[in-house]
């Protein structure tokens, strides 16, 4: 029987979500250590991860946040209409995303397909490009250039990184095999670009510029590509091979009820701590204030919050953007050698702007009467919008509208911009695109925006590897495994999306927490069982290729 195809890998085949679902649970920790308190620092679903399973471990998360629990999974409610969101941070869930899956299960929250385009749940998709538009209900829909395009990407991801092999090996769930293949691609294209990758394939050679620009402008899947150019072809290749960009869901209701219903969810099994017991009943019905200093107290580690609240524990984790920890935390340098402090110091973070309304209906469903065509659609453009999402939330309910989701020097047009001038120059260059249909009209209460860059708490949107950066990437993935550390150095445990191997998608959040779930247990005499091995346990036969000098 085939397996699904995961996030098993590739640099560091480990499967979690088997670890997650095996009967022994993740682990034990001696008597004498449960009840240890252990700060976490930062209440996304990185941090909720954590804070769980060490609960269910026996052990007392303490959580800190400075600014709203679920972090970059920000659902925010238009006002008055219930189970109505913007969702503001991450939207879009690959199938492929096991562990998350795994912890939206036990939030019981309910998921339907993503309406990218030319997908079944968009219904219909608009390409405009250079003033020419393009109406689609299937690729076959399209002119031939696009399909040329879709076809010299797909050859080119056979050519330069094996994506069938690969695939496979990672559906089978063979390790060995998986980093055979993967090791020779990393050390091929760490430091080349996903463009090079592009123009120097030998699909895209035998087309013309145009195929490479429209691929940059539309891409396929969820959408354009060219702000994504620049970054090291390693990031783009972890997403080709485990299907990040297909089959994607959206959670109804919002994503940010999976961490707010983690908070308050009671584990079937729990160590130590009575039955019912609770993140929110543990931490007293609240997170404490924003970290401001973290420091080494003798074997412990001190935390520091904004109201000067100083408490010592057994290990914290940080799951915050690792910025923060030399621009709003005061943390003691010794606590990180060196050159990890050179990894987090120069991770790039890219930009990314959203703009919502909420309108009385999805009036986009109406058909034309002379063309027979979606009156509007999910829309590609190299106007300033880029991409524009419909969400039809069912009979009887106000829709929404993503006018436009546009990452790095598109996000930056809108950085200065009041909501109000956002949404009149995106109304501005969709009426160009659909100049029959008066959005506006529709619009109910005020609409919602975000740039994540000009947020104190993330100063970005997610990582976005350059290249030469996996050497840095690979010193913040292994700092879980904290044995061959000098004492000082000890207790402090990184996760986030931004120190996985796949930053921006929630998995590699879930993941990292679930290495510094290990470490901490690890740290405190705990073990895994020898039937369900964990990430530390398996790291000397798995661990991520190492590059040299």
């Amino acid at each position: 029987m085939t397996e699904a195809l995961t996030m098993f890998g590739p640099d560091f085949p480990f499967a979690y979500d088997d670890w997650l679902a095996h009967p022994a649970g993740l682990g034990r920790i001696p008597a004498a250590r449960q009840g240890a308190r252990v700060a976490i620092v930062g209440a996304g679903i990185s941090g909720m991860v954590a804070g769980y399973e060490l609960m269910r471990l026996g052990l007392c998360p303490v959580l800190y946040e400075s600014g709203e629990i679920g972090g970059r999974l920000r659902s925010r409610p238009f006002e008055g209409a219930d189970g109505v969101v913007a969702e503001l941070g991450g939207m879009r869930f690959p199938a492929s995303s096991a562990g998350f899956w795994h912890y939206a299960g036990l939030a019981g929250v309910g998921s339907k397909p993503f309406p990218n385009p030319l997908t079944p749940a968009a219904g219909s998709t608009v390409i405009d490009l250079e003033g020419e538009t393009f109406y689609a209900e299937t690729l076959a829909d399209l002119p031939p250039i696009f399909r040329e395009v879709a076809a010299a990407y797909d050859a080119a991801l056979e050519e330069g990184a094996r994506l069938s092999d690969l695939q496979t090996a990672i559906r089978m769930r063979d390790a060995p095999r998986v980093a055979e293949i993967w090791a020779p691609i990393v050390r091929a294209w760490d430091e080349r670009t996903f463009y090079d990758f592009i123009a120097s394939s030998r699909a895209f050679q035998a087309l013309s510029f145009r195929h490479r620009e429209l691929f940059g402008q539309v891409g396929f899947g969820t959408g354009g590509w060219d702000s994504d150019f620049p970054n090291s072809m390693l990031e783009i290749l972890r997403v080709a091979v485990t299907a990040q960009d297909e089959n994607q869901r959206l959670v109804v209701g919002g994503v940010e009820q999976v961490p707010q219903r983690l908070w308050r969810h009671a584990p079937e099994r729990v160590a130590h701590w009575p039955e019912g017991t609770t993140l929110a009943a543990l931490n007293g019905g609240a997170t404490r204030p924003g970290v401001t200093r973290i420091a080494r107290d003798g074997e412990r580690i001190a935390v520091t919050d904004r109201w000067g609240r100083t408490e010592s524990f057994d290990a914290v984790i940080a799951t915050c953007q690792s910025w923060l920890l030399t621009t709003a935390i005061e943390t003691e340098e010794s606590l990180f050698d060196h050159k990890l402090w050179m990894a987090l110091d120069r991770t790039r973070y890219m930009q990314s702007s959203k703009t919502f309304v909420m309108v009385d209906r999805p009036f986009w469903t109406d058909r034309d009467p002379a063309t027979g065509r979606q009156v509007m659609s999910m829309t590609l453009t190299d106007r300033l919008t880029r991409g524009t999402y419909l969400f039809d939330n069912g009979p009887g309910r106000p829709g929404v509208i993503c006018l436009t989701y546009s990452w790095m020097s598109d996000a930056l047009k809108m950085l200065p911009l009041s909501v109000d001038r956002r949404v009149e120059l995106a109304l501005g260059a969709l009426a160009k695109i659909y100049p029959g249909v008066d959005i506006a009209s529709h619009i109910l209460g005020d609409p919602i925006t975000v740039s994540w860059e000009s947020d104190p708490n993330f100063l970005g949107a997610f990582k976005g590897a350059l290249p030469g950066h996996y050497r840095y990437n690979h010193r913040m993935f292994r700092h879980f495994m904290q044995d061959a550390l000098p004492p000082e150095q000890r207790g402090l445990f990184l996760c986030g999306d931004d120190v996985s191997w796949t930053p921006g998608w929630v998995e590699g959040a879930v993941q990292t927490a679930l290495n510094a779930v290990w470490g901490v247990m690890h740290r405190m005499g705990g073990a895994c069982a020898p039937e369900n091995p964990g990430p530390g346990d398996l790291w000397p036969e798995r661990a991520p290729v190492r590059l040299t000098g």
